[in-house]
């Protein structure tokens, strides 16, 4: 058994901003220490901590986990759509454990993920089918949320269950950090808009998501601008967090309440569940280190940006 994690911020806006031509330097410079280390490391499988943001998951059921036997990406913001390469027997396995550790967990035998979940793996290996992965879906975009403290347990146990595996697992933890892009929200819906939430008539047309995209692609412009409405970034709190997250003990985030999360880091700051996740997972395994760290406020993202490599001790 070995086990490994890689966290890191996403941003459809990736292919779609015009960034400062330092900010674009780091960036890639980022991205390519993360390839190294996850291409050095060379998983035999994936176990991918992901949100959505309403394109598989929608308020007419929307749990707090769910592990997918079988997945396929909507290819959202021009990422890559098609089927990812689930390893059913594994998934099934790994969620059959973490039910059996009384955590309340849903199945997908037919999983849809967008660009949270396909991004990383995309600047990774430039193909989702590439390597095999299990899709873990954590509700990052949906009011009510969870506590923390049962992501944390939600974590440790899927790291307790790859312990015991003779395999290579790599750890993707796939969201945040402060951000509040203009995604619509159930108590102030229009009612076309409670529809998309509720995924009322099917899956969301070409025209519709295209309009979509376009008014958090303008959003990001006005932002970088500072014209924008949406919340500001909140860099002390990212640095708090990833703080957090390195010194090995999660236990402090469990007081830590989404109205808050909310109220500080923006109502977008909850995909960061998905890094409590994997360090959680990590630190279940045996423990861990930082081995690289990066984070850069980055207005043309509307995202407060991190990238950690993480190894077990």
């Amino acid at each position: 058994m070995s086990i490994a994690l890689l966290a890191m911020s996403h941003s459809p806006l990736l292919e779609h901003a015009e960034l400062p031509a330092d900010v674009s330097v780091e960036l890639e410079a980022a991205f390519d220490t993360a390839r190294s280390f996850v291409h050095d490391f060379d998983p035999d499988v994936i176990v991918n901590f992901a949100p959505d943001h309403y394109n598989g998951f929608f308020y007419t059921l929307m749990p707090a986990f769910c592990i997918g036997y079988a997945a396929e990406s909507i290819g959202d913001y021009g990422s890559q759509a098609g089927r990812l390469n689930v390893p059913e027997d594994f998934a099934r396995d790994i969620a059959e454990h973490v039910i059996g550790d009384e955590i309340d967990l849903a199945v997908s035998l037919e999983m849809q993920v967008d660009h949270g979940a396909v991004q990383p793996i995309e600047l990774l290996y430039k193909d989702i089918a590439a390597k095999p992965v299990v899709p873990v879906f954590i509700n990052s975009v949906a009011p009510p949320f969870t506590p923390v403290k049962r992501i944390r347990l939600l974590g440790e146990s899927i790291g307790r269950y790859l312990s015991t595996v003779d395999k290579k697992v790599l750890l993707i933890a796939s969201g945040g950090l402060s951000h509040d892009p203009p995604v619509p929200k159930l108590a102030t819906a229009t009612v076309e808009q409670r529809k998309a939430l509720l995924g009322k008539g099917g899956p969301i047309s070409a025209e519709a998501r295209d309009a979509r995209q376009q008014r958090v692609i303008d959003a990001a412009r006005d932002f970088a601008a500072g014209t924008a409405t949406i919340q500001d970034l909140a860099p002390e709190w990212d640095r708090e967090l990833m703080s957090i997250l390195a010194s090995g003990d999660l236990t402090p985030l469990d007081s830590w309440s989404p109205d808050e999360m909310t109220k500080i880091a923006g109502n977008s700051s909850h995909e960061v569940r998905t890094w409590i996740a994997g360090y959680a997972a990590l630190s279940a395994a045996g423990g861990y280190e930082v081995a690289y760290s990066y984070y850069r406020p980055i207005r043309e993202l509307i995202a407060g940006f991190g990238l950690t490599t993480v190894v077990q001790r």
